[in-house]
């Protein structure tokens, strides 16, 4: 469930620093394509590190 919701807060940062840096709808898509994997990857490390710790 972590992982799912970094992905989707990752997505949702990428598309609006795209938008604030006043990009065309295909850097849009990139930044959040690139946040979203970036914020599932280090969720999926606190999954694993609270599972582990639990």
């Amino acid at each position: 469930m972590i992982v799912i919701a970094a992905a989707l807060l990752g997505v949702f940062m990428g598309v609006r620093r795209a938008t604030k840096l006043h990009g065309a709808f295909l850097d849009k898509l990139q930044y959040g394509a690139a946040f979203g994997l970036a914020f599932a990857l280090v969720g999926m490390f606190v999954t694993i590190f609270l599972e582990r710790m639990l």
